[in-house]
Parts: structure tokens; sequence; C-alpha cells
């Protein structure tokens, strides 16, 4: 799984003009399931995104987790992570998940983190066409990666 997570004081998914999913003070977790990729990469992920400390403290520094400073989380599936533009002009998505796997993984990832304590989780709606719109506080943009965390 791939994870571009970006600090946001506030975030949006809307589908044909009506909001879907929205979160103030937290993340935007944009979410692409691989071919392969299972439950066990979803844990491993909501894990270290709830406790990654990426929020500032009183003196500026990063030292606050999602879960100490009360923040949410808006999901977006986004099957274009997998992206391969190594040849051609036309990117590859062969490593993408089918919908059938990718789906289900995506609403499990999303559940999890509400499991790990995050109060606000909400998420885009899979396969249809989405409007994001963020704030990026920082900016904190971070792109993790389930191959790398072993």
């Amino acid at each position: 799984m791939r994870i571009l997570l970006q600090r946001v004081s506030q975030g949006s998914v809307a589908v044909d003009g009506e909001v879907v999913g929205a979160v103030a003070l937290g993340y935007v977790l944009l979410v692409g399931v691989g071919e392969g990729d299972t439950e066990i990469q979803a844990d491993k992920l909501a894990e270290k995104i709830v406790n990654l400390r990426i929020f500032p403290d009183e003196e500026g520094r990063f030292d606050r987790s999602l879960l100490d400073v009360g923040g949410g989380a808006l999901v977006i599936s986004q099957f274009t992570l997998y992206g391969d533009v190594r040849k051609g002009r036309r990117p590859s998505f062969i490593g993408a998940a089918r919908p059938g796997v990718a789906e289900p993984l995506c609403d499990y990832f999303a559940d999890r983190l509400r499991g790990l304590g995050v109060g606000v989780v909400t998420t885009g709606r899979f396969g249809a066409a989405m409007r994001v719109e963020l704030v990026n506080e920082g900016p904190v943009t971070l792109m993790l990666d389930s191959s790398d965390l072993g």
C-alpha cells in the first residue's frame, strides 16, 4: 500500500457537487492499494500514521501525533499512486489492485484508524470522480509505502 499523507487544517471531498467526506485539523490520506496488499499492510500503515509526531508542540517542533491533537482523517482511494511512467507517455496502472480487492482494503484501513482512536474518519467514494480540496499546513506532505515498514 502507498499513502500520500498531507497534514491539513481542513479538507473535503465532493462527488457531483455533494461533499461526501470532510475533516478539520488532521490528515488527508490518499490511499493506493497494490497487487498483493492485505490487511497486514493496512494495519502497519494505520499504526504508523496515528502515531507519527508531525504536529507542532508549543515550541513549534514536530512532537505531537494525530491522537495527541485529537485530529481526524479523510481517507480517499487513489489508484494513481501506483502509476508507472517509466515507459511511454501514458501511465500504466498494472501495479494497482483491482477494485474488488482495493475497495474493501481501503474501508478496512479507515476502520482501523477508528479502532486506533481517531475520532473522526471520513472517506471519499470509491471509484467516483472526486473533487478534493484541502489546506495543507506547514506544508507537511509525506509518502508512506508499506514495503518500507518491514
